[in-house]
């Protein structure tokens, strides 16, 4: 096989990124926008020396797992790298793919635990409540949307199946008045333009809109002129409650900068979750998808088994969404996050729910939590939310001396849920059972909560 070869292929499997996998020659081709029972003519991308990578020309024999699209660019676009898929067989992929890094990964039998099938959404279409969409030029003109896979080539979006219409309305009005008004977005190669990204957030429960215009440069052209246009921009059923202007100047990927300037309206939007009030900043951690994050917060205050005389360490609190759910049952309940500003906001939110229960401490959670069990607690339940790369040896060893009676881990990432598992298993407890919920549709993310028991 060579790069730009085409050649027919038989999908005999579905990766958990979506893409087909077929054998040729000994080796293990991946295939974009195929899946397991079609057979395909491919064009070869890639040659390494275990697998190959290709695309699809053309589907020969169709899957009957295969979906009809609902996209027009679904298969330019990387958003949605298993919109070809049917949503059944997306969360039989899923539950696989947390099945597989606990058994494979985590060394753990397939019986010694309960997994649960994933939870899946009635519609997972529109669920994002915030939208990041770069902007640049296609044709001669301003066009906003997502990249190609592996790519920062701008495929152009006039609405997004992913999130809420009126964020597709905001993007649309504000390359239309960078088109009339002759301002260029900033180009990555060269340094020079100003308009970077159009960042969106929705209230779902609130229905409040914010605009965030993120920008390479500290002032943008007629900026009062845009404000003009997006307020008088139609919503539908959200109401403009914030627009600002966020400066990143570094030359990196970062979605925004430190700096805020507002515009018109208010710094910050409001929400609800679980039946307690946010506050939501442009930089502020919020769980992206309102309806299966109330879905992921009952099943993990659900196996927390807290009630009024129970303790809890929430560590990788953020802006203390899991914290305050479970103040409202719990004795006692302490965060840590490492991001000083989630944790003024998490303040601010126990504040504002009238949670008294409830601290949080600021710092490392390898260096925060040790010290927090050695002098001040012992917790009855400990949650653990982590980032992608999971948690440390420093905070798992810690967690391990408290002796908890339970710990209620909540991934985004199975290979590192596995890992952590492994070293919690090894220090004595027993996975008890593993729930995936589907947080994004149409993607091969899968978020999963897992209960320990001593």
């Amino acid at each position: 096989m060579k790069p730009k070869e085409k050649i027919k292929l038989h999908i005999i499997s579905t990766a958990q990124d979506g893409r087909g996998v077929a054998r040729h020659d000994g080796l293990v081709v991946f295939v974009s926008g195929t899946l397991e029972g079609e057979t395909v003519l491919a064009e070869i991308y890639t040659v390494h020396k275990t697998y190959a990578t290709a695309g699809t020309i053309k589907v020969l024999e169709k899957s009957p797992y295969r979906a009809e699209p609902f996209c027009p660019v679904q298969e330019m676009c990387g958003g949605c790298p298993m919109a070809h898929i049917i949503y059944e067989k997306q969360l039989e992929i899923k539950k696989q793919t947390v099945s597989d890094a606990l058994t494979r990964l985590g060394k753990f039998e397939p019986e010694s635990f309960r997994l649960a099938d994933t939870c899946g959404m009635e519609t997972p279409f529109r669920y994002r409540n915030k939208m990041v969409f770069p902007v640049g030029e296609e044709r001669e003109k301003v066009a906003g949307g997502f990249y190609a896979p592996r790519s920062h080539r701008l495929i152009a979006l006039s609405d997004c199946a992913a999130g809420e219409k009126a964020a597709s309305a905001a993007l649309g009005c504000v390359t239309a008045f960078m088109n009339r008004e002759k301002i260029a977005p900033y180009d990555e190669k060269t340094g020079k333009g100003s308009i970077r990204r159009v960042f969106v957030r929705t209230g779902y429960h609130s229905r409040e809109l914010m605009i965030v215009i993120s920008s390479a440069t500290e002032r943008i052209p007629k900026i009062d002129a845009l404000a003009d246009d997006l307020l008088a921009q139609d919503y539908g059923e959200y109401q403009l409650k914030s627009i600002i202007l966020n400066i990143n100047r570094k030359p990196n990927n970062l979605v925004l900068g430190d700096k805020n300037v507002t515009v018109w309206g208010s710094d910050t939007i409001k929400d609800t979750l679980m039946g307690l009030s946010f506050t939501i900043s442009p930089h502020s951690f919020f769980q992206v998808n309102p309806m299966q994050t109330e879905v992921l917060y009952r099943k993990a205050l659900e196996l927390a088994g807290i009630n009024q005389d129970t303790t809890v360490l929430d560590i990788y609190c953020g802006i203390g969404t899991i914290s305050l759910c479970a103040a409202k049952q719990a004795k006692h309940v302490i965060g840590v996050e490492i991001v000083e500003k989630a944790i003024s906001d998490a303040k601010e939110n126990a504040k504002k729910n009238g949670m008294e229960n409830a601290e949080f401490f600021c710092g490392a959670a390898e260096d925060v939590v040790p010290k927090l069990i050695e002098e001040k607690i012992k917790p009855d339940v400990v949650i653990i939310d982590p980032p992608r790369k999971g948690s440390d040896e420093k905070t798992l060893a810690a967690i391990l001396t408290a002796k908890p009676e339970r710990i209620v881990y909540v991934s985004c990432n199975p290979a590192t849920l596995a890992r952590d598992a492994r070293v919690l298993a090894d220090g004595g407890y027993r996975l008890e059972c593993a729930t995936p919920v589907d947080m994004f549709p149409n993607t091969e993310h899968v978020e999963c909560v897992a209960k320990f028991t001593v």
